[in-house]
């Protein structure tokens, strides 16, 4: 892991992401090393053209004293959306802790979503908040094909046990199933499973780009051999996650399941983006 540190212009900047108006990222680069991640792109913005994601990461320096809490007041922030705010470097250099303690004041909401087990450590943080919510994201119970696909990240179990341990708290949580991938995530086992913890549910499909699509067709060939002409047919054809869509709100309809379905096969939809009540 090539480690540099750069010293950043800003560290929240506005989002193109629906329904969230600014995004956090604490650092440039992942070292969870999951082979469907969408981020690559950003090495042609960050000066890392010719480098292999998930091999380098650039730790920010920023004048956090700079960050104004009351600048955000009603509007809605991601930590993260290109990195994850608990990589195993922020042990060290702690970038998302400096950037919670100078927002604790402010009247927006925060939205923080990692893998990470590590997110526990910023609990007595969390509760500072007036409107915060936590979540991970998994998309398998199963740590062998967890390891596989995302080698470097927590445990799914253990990043439960510590979105457990942060509900109880009385902080709102939230799963994200994502990347769902098709006929090996079982997002009713999921949701079974955290059910108890988790204020409301998200889900998101695997999206295929040019870079990642090689490393999906391993992996499946590796693991799920008798899948993998459905998955390369999947790249052309949409139908399933049409389907798979109606299942899920059939399901949390059922079960009066707060969710958020984020399936916009290789571009946000904003049609998408509103929390859906078990009502509707």
């Amino acid at each position: 892991m090539k480690i540099e540190f750069r010293e950043a212009k800003s560290i929240i900047t506005k989002s193109n992401i629906p329904s969230i108006d600014y995004v956090i990222n604490p650092y440039t680069g992942c070292q969870h090393g999951c082979i469907y991640c969408y981020a690559e792109f950003m090495k042609r913005f960050t000066n890392h053209k010719g480098d292999t994601w998930g091999e380098f990461l650039d730790v920010k320096i920023y004048p956090w004293e700079k960050i104004k809490p009351n600048k955000y007041d009603g509007k809605e922030l991601l930590l993260s959306s290109v990195t994850d705010p608990y990589l195993p470097l922020e042990k060290q250099h702690e970038n998302t802790r400096k950037i919670l303690t100078h927002l604790k004041d402010t009247n927006g909401k925060i939205s923080i979503l990692t893998k990470s087990q590590l997110v526990l450590r910023d609990l007595d943080l969390f509760k500072k908040f007036k409107n915060i919510e936590v979540g991970v994201s998994l998309n398998t119970l199963d740590s062998k094909f967890a390891r596989k696909i995302e080698p470097f990240a927590s445990r799914p179990i253990d990043r439960l046990k510590a979105l457990e341990q942060i509900h109880q708290a009385g902080v709102k949580t939230y799963v994200f199933i994502s990347p769902i991938f098709p006929k090996i995530t079982n997002f009713q086992e999921i949701m079974e499973y955290s059910a108890n913890y988790a204020d409301s549910f998200m889900f998101e499909n695997l999206n295929y780009r040019p870079h990642n699509v090689g490393r999906i067709y391993d992996i499946i060939q590796q693991t799920h051999p008798e899948l993998l002409d459905f998955y390369r047919t999947l790249r052309k054809d949409q139908s399933y996650w049409e389907l798979l869509e109606t299942e899920i709100e059939v399901y949390c309809k059922r079960h009066q399941i707060q969710n958020k379905i984020e399936f916009h096969h290789g571009g946000f939809t904003k049609d998408k983006k509103k929390m859906k009540s078990p009502s509707k």
